[in-house]
């Protein structure tokens, strides 16, 4: 299957202002683009694009003052299978994982592991290990968060999403990812498309995702705490520790977001095949 994905955001600067954007297709999904995904940069601005330490494609630029429009349409092939389940994957004991799991065991910004040990254990240490320990953390938050927009905070950590009972999918996903390291489990916070594909639509704007993903069985599996179910489409842009290491924007002085728009469709031959032509004619102006 084929799916267009793409965003569109006016951002108000005050001065001149360097600004780092992580919206690009992740480099392990890059072979699957049929169009390019490059940004469309309204003034027209010089741009210099590198890969992250947490191996995710950046773009720098420095914002005019005034208005500044940053732009992406692409369409980009899946599978169209749903996230893989495999029962059978097993925990590694924390001596036997590869050395760069091991960061995704360690607390960060949003993930508190230190507050939350003594309650991970109580709620998980007897459930079984493995896949099934970690099903059991995605039962739990996905019941005990209620998600809405309108319970987003830039602040908000997984003890936050934890006392409130409300969030954001980060929050789901702050918190699943803290749990699981309290368990000794390698967690790490995945943000990307996830469109409204095989699933009724919801009534909310679209907008970028989080979900997480886990080392069980000796390679990473996708978990999704807020939807708690697998899920066909989705695009990765980027993974880290928390939503710190990928954050969509990051400026370097004031600015205003006064646009934002999200869009994932499956590109349907004969119904939506246009969208594959507007994208392609989207690369070629920004080439």
């Amino acid at each position: 299957m084929q799916l267009h994905i793409g965003f569109d955001m006016t951002f108000e600067c005050a001065e001149p202002t360097p600004m780092i954007f992580m919206v690009n297709v992740h480099p392990s999904r890059t072979t699957d683009l049929v169009t390019p995904d490059r940004l469309r940069v309204t003034p027209p601005r010089s741009v210099t694009s590198y890969i992250d330490s947490f191996g995710n494609r950046c773009t720098r630029l420095l914002a005019p003052k005034g208005p500044l429009r940053v732009a992406s349409n692409a369409v980009v092939s899946d599978s169209g299978l749903p996230d893989r389940v495999d029962l059978a994957a097993e925990e590694h004991a924390v001596a036997d994982l590869p050395h760069d799991c091991l960061v995704y065991l360690l607390a960060s910004r949003y993930c508190e592991t230190d507050r939350l040990m003594d309650k991970a254990w109580e709620l998980f240490g007897k459930t079984p290990r493995g896949w099934r320990r970690v099903q059991a953390i995605c039962d739990f938050v996905h019941s005990h968060i209620e998600f809405g927009y309108q319970h987003a905070g830039p602040k908000k950590g997984a003890t936050d999403a934890l006392s409130e009972g409300r969030g954001v999918c980060r929050d789901f996903a702050h918190l699943a990812v803290t749990f699981c390291r309290c368990m000794n489990i390698p967690a790490r916070y995945c943000t990307g498309y996830l469109g409204d594909i095989g699933v009724p639509p919801e009534p909310e704007p679209m907008d970028f995702s989080a979900w997480f993903e886990v080392f069980l069985g000796g390679r990473w599996h996708t978990f999704d705490a807020r939807h708690n179910t697998p899920r066909i489409g989705r695009v990765l842009i980027a993974r880290g520790r928390d939503a710190a290491d990928v954050a969509i924007s990051t400026s370097f002085g004031a600015n205003t977001l006064k646009h934002f728009e999200v869009r994932t469709d499956e590109v349907v031959p004969g119904v939506q095949s246009a969208l594959a032509a507007q994208a392609l004619q989207d690369a070629r102006r920004a080439s």
